[in-house]
């Protein structure tokens, strides 16, 4: 069975739950597309002098025809109470050009005899008659041809016109034998969230747009245009939406979730349920994750998600949900080495976190470890609540919806994805009793395979790195974040004569806020170069001194500090993890020199200055940001849509009821308004105004829009075919609100 929504019908069931009645399939009422044909009728004078009526059907094209199994070779027949006329096949083509003419009697001398054609006497029989044209996809099935659609035109309105030209939408073939019971298939619950956006150009949007680009710096943030959608509106998700997605395209997402981020941290009580709510915070992180991280997640999982959708290996651990000849134990270990590979590529892939993720979670962390000083964990918490508990876990319980998958997987991989997805949603959360996050024995038993500090430890070093930021916070309480540290051989950075001397054994140590290198683990450093002066982080060829696995960081006025890692891996991993605490960095070079500059001239491009610009564009490190499309003015049309929508709360708001009702520059310091809290009464009332100007703007210049389109707009054109139902309603409409005008 189906069901089947008009269009015109579907923002009735926006966003809610609704029981829809199941039809019957059938072929011959599944159409689409629109046809475009002329009408001609004439009078046609015999030799005899007798008077006849000749209909010339034209047939130009077809838009938008179904593609029927995987193909579609189109053709039209025409019928007037006779044989019907066939057009040429179109092959491989759902918009075919047709362009022919066929010729029908419609009338004839009382003379004319010939049977092939059909005996109408009288003219006013002409109004009875109906010209119909059916689409067919030529198959070579032995099923026979597939019926696309029909039209039925009366020829009653061409009394009026001799000539008639319109689109059209194909319409169902009419069965009127079948009568069947509707509740013979049952029903089913569907959620429909439908939306148009008619969008103007760039300057219709700019006061509104401002208004709410703005947010991130009005104090408090409560009284902000973004921060007041997000309480007005039903859910905070449909808010979050377009909010993330105008934010990021103007990039304005992290000081805007750092702002909507501690004001909700400063209003939490309890550590152990920060962020943990359905908030417009948690909501605008979910979609900046799922928009900015998409990519990020194919890197990380697809190819072991992929790997276990493909192998089907046992690992049910349930003993009751247990197969026939399944061992339990070979299950754990199938299960446990899941997990293991799992949680290593995920702590492993901190470098690849996108850097607006990684802005977010250190404001993050930032706010969670100002509120709560006596609170260690706190800082880790807040941030794992997002990467781990709502986007790696998700993404592994569910990898169709975030496109790691094209199809939901089967039910024994499904059940494999959910085990492996509850551990290491409790690996992730660093809590201190983690077997009785279980309430299935048989989990918390399993999960003894990982109860070892090492787990601990690799979820807070991961947390550290996608936490922490090249972007010094001098007013920041944090430590400095430990990010990397070891031995390595670096040259000497001035331009001294070339020899083994200049190299020298050295520790090394990388923070969120400094590179440096002493002579051996704790040590006073000898060198400090600050995070905002690493400039580029490439590797360098191993011409240049005949050493491989050397990497060079390059600082201001074209300071290079050369150095060797003990082999290919570990340097890698350094370049890796200086470029992106790096990246943010805003004299960020855009080409480098891949050798050194030695004996005068540089050994790559033979250039004798030492201060020539690179001859090798820089690699630019990782896909730390990936280009999204995303367009601005249609956001900020649905952030209007929503304000419209939600008019007489916003207008509730700024009225007695609200922050007009307690004089509204001499309020409490805090009010509230239903779940609504007004921090600052006069800023808010301030916005509110702001905010209704705005959208009053707007609708009239929709509206006038409509107008002028109304009085534009033919009916039959290509742009609204005849049968558009929601156009015809528009039209009654529009005639209404005029006829009131009047």
């Amino acid at each position: 069975g189906k069901v089947a929504i008009q269009k015109e019908d579907l923002q009735k069931y926006h966003n809610r739950d609704t029981w829809f009645q199941l039809q019957h399939v059938d072929a011959d009422s599944e159409v689409q597309g629109k046809v475009h044909l002329e009408l001609r009728l004439s009078e046609v004078i015999t030799d005899t002098g007798v008077v006849c009526h000749k209909l010339a059907t034209r047939v130009l094209e077809c838009q938008g025809l179904p593609i029927v199994n995987g193909q579609c070779d189109p053709y039209a027949t025409v019928t007037l109470a006779g044989p019907s006329r066939q057009t040429k096949v179109k092959k491989k083509t759902n918009n075919p050009h047709f362009d022919e003419v066929f010729y029908f009697e419609v009338t004839r001398p009382s003379s004319y005899n010939k049977k092939s054609h059909f005996d109408i006497e009288d003219v006013d029989e002409v109004d009875k008659m109906e010209i119909r044209v059916d689409l067919w996809n030529a198959s070579n099935l032995k099923f026979g041809d597939e019926f696309l659609g029909e039209l039925r035109l009366p020829l009653k309105f061409l009394r009026q016109s001799s000539s008639y030209e319109a689109w059209y939408f194909l319409q169902p073939r009419d069965n009127g034998n079948k009568s069947l019971k509707p509740d013979d298939l049952g029903s089913l619950r569907l959620n429909v969230v439908y939306t148009e956006d008619h969008v103007f150009s760039s300057d219709y949007y700019s006061p509104l747009r401002d208004l709410l680009l703005k947010s991130a710096d009005v104090e408090p943030v409560s009284a902000s245009a973004a921060h007041i959608l997000g309480e007005v509106c039903r859910e905070k998700q449909e808010a979050a939406i377009p909010l993330v997605r105008l934010f990021l395209h103007y990039g304005r997402i992290v000081p805007f979730i750092s702002a909507i981020a501690n004001a909700e941290v400063k209003r939490t009580q309890d550590p152990n349920t920060i962020f943990r709510g359905n908030s417009l915070t948690s909501k605008c992180i979910d979609e900046t994750m799922k928009l900015a991280g998409m990519h990020y997640l194919q890197v990380t999982l697809k190819p072991i998600i992929d790997e276990i959708c493909q192998v089907h290996k046992p690992c049910e651990i349930d003993p009751v949900k247990l197969k026939d000849g399944e061992n339990l134990e070979n299950n754990r270990e199938n299960l446990r080495q899941y997990v293991d590979r799992i949680f290593t590529v995920i702590t492993k892939s901190g470098v690849s976190c996108p850097t607006v993720m990684c802005d977010i979670f250190f404001s993050l962390r930032e706010s969670a470890a100002k509120r709560f000083q006596g609170d260690l964990d706190v800082r880790y918490t807040a941030v794992s609540s997002f990467i781990f508990l709502r986007f790696f876990a998700p993404a592994i319980l569910s990898p169709n919806l975030f496109q790691l998958t094209p199809h939901h997987p089967d039910p024994q991989t499904s059940r494999t994805l959910t085990l492996i997805s509850k551990t290491i949603q409790t690996l992730g959360s660093l809590s201190k009793s983690k077997s009785a996050n279980f309430k299935e024995s048989y989990m918390a038993t399993f999960y003894d395979y990982f109860n070892e500090q090492k787990y601990a430890d690799a979820v807070k070093n991961f947390l550290d790195l996608i936490s922490s930021s090249g972007r010094r916070d001098h007013k920041s309480i944090e430590q400095p974040i430990l990010l990397k540290e070891g031995f390595m051989i670096k040259r000497a950075q001035g331009r001294k004569r070339f020899g083994m001397k200049n190299f020298k054994k050295r520790w090394f140590r990388l923070t969120n806020h400094e590179f440096t290198y002493q002579k051996s683990k704790g040590d006073h450093p000898l060198c400090s170069i600050p995070i905002e002066n690493i400039l580029a982080v490439e590797r360098l060829e191993e011409e240049s001194f005949k050493m491989k696995n050397m990497f060079q960081v390059i600082q201001p006025e074209r300071r290079v500090l050369y150095i060797q890692a003990n082999n290919c891996v570990e340097a890698k991993d350094w370049i890796d993890i200086l470029t992106k605490v790096s990246q943010c960095n805003k004299k960020r070079l855009t080409v480098y020199h891949p050798s050194a500059y030695l004996n005068g001239h540089w050994l790559c491009c033979k250039a004798t200055a030492d201060n020539t610009p690179g001859c090798t564009p820089c690699t630019g490190g990782l896909p730390a940001n990936i280009q999204l499309d995303i367009d601005g003015d249609r956001e900020t049309e649905r952030i209007y849509s929503l304000f419209n929508l939600y008019m007489p709360k916003l207008e509730k708001m700024q009225g007695e009821q609200a922050c007009g009702s307690k004089s509204v520059y001499d309020g409490p310091e805090e009010e509230e308004y239903s779940t609504f809290i007004i921090d600052d009464p006069k800023e808010t009332y301030k916005t509110l105004k702001l905010i209704i100007e705005g959208v009053g703007t707007l609708e009239q210049e929709h509206a006038q829009y409509k107008r002028d389109k109304f009085k534009k707009t033919k009916y039959g054109s290509q742009e609204h075919p005849i049968g558009d139902k929601s156009f015809q309603t528009y039209i009654r409409q529009q005639s209404e609100i005029s006829a009131h005008s009047i």
